[in-house]
């Protein structure tokens, strides 16, 4: 076991053997934490909260009471194989929210990046990668296999189906089921997730030009509107646009996946 002399550990708390406590951190009263965990500078973990497993938590990073991080998978074909789990930096990690380490079969590894909120009560599944920036917010349930690009917002009570993966920048409502892959920049709602145009507040926040958010909207009609299969009009894209963020666009629809993709509402 390594604890940096700065740690500040309660009497209460259980720390295993093995486990590395980095220079800052403070672990609560009746906290629990394994002895393959390592935790960053700065770390928190409070009190009643569960680091588990194979875990690395990113420096700053809080995690709440009651939160579980690091467990085994809820994988029926998990057998007890050494797989990880990532937290990055300055993340946030709210009561009762479940990360679960990843699968052999998935790539060995689940991951979130820096600058994360999840919130209460939510769930990142095995081998799922979760880009920087990304909110999750109360009870939003990432299935296993998923990936969610940088500043992803995810509204409360919203589920993701596993192996979807969700573009960078992209808004998905409350109360919404994502069965299928979502474009960056994409604005998702209604019970069943329907692409329902462009997350206009969240480009014009990240500080997005007339021209950028001009440039997305016509990429967006093309993407509805013309003729051809939608792989063809992203082949379009590709070909016609020298715009980086519709280059995105087309690059993440080319892109090989496991899933097929949330289609703008109303297209032909």
């Amino acid at each position: 076991m390594k604890i940096h002399g700065t740690a500040i550990i309660h009497p209460s708390a259980v720390v295993e053997d093995g486990a590395t406590i980095g220079p800052d951190c403070m672990i609560g009263p009746f906290a629990y934490v394994g002895g393959e965990v390592t935790l960053g500078r700065g770390v928190t973990v409070k009190s009643h909260a569960v680091v588990t497993g194979w875990t690395e938590i990113g420096d700053e990073t809080t995690i709440f009471s009651f939160a579980t991080v690091g467990e085994v998978p809820q994988d029926l074909k998990y057998k007890g194989e050494r797989t990880r789990l990532v937290v990055g930096a300055r993340c946030r990690i709210r009561e009762g929210a479940t990360l679960n380490l990843g699968t052999e079969g998935g790539g060995g590894v689940t991951r979130v990046g820096d600058d994360c909120l999840i919130m209460t009560g939510a769930h990142v599944g095995h081998d799922a990668q979760i880009g920087n920036r990304v909110i999750l917010v109360n009870h939003v349930a990432i299935a296993g296999h998923c990936v969610l690009g940088d500043d992803v917002i995810v509204g409360g009570l919203s589920g993701v189906h596993q192996w979807v993966r969700i573009g960078q920048g992209a808004i998905i409502g409350a109360v919404t089921m994502v069965t299928n892959d979502v474009i960056p920049y994409g604005l998702v709602q209604a019970p069943r997730g329907e692409l329902d145009g462009l997350n206009l507040v969240g480009l014009k926040r990240r500080g997005v030009d007339r021209a950028g958010i001009a440039a997305l909207r016509a990429a967006y009609q093309t993407l509805a509107q013309e003729d051809g299969a939608f792989l063809d009009r992203a082949r379009k894209l590709a070909e016609d646009s020298d715009n980086p963020l519709v280059r995105e666009i087309a690059d993440f629809i080319l892109a090989d996946s496991d899933r097929s993709f949330l289609t703008p509402k109303g297209a032909k």
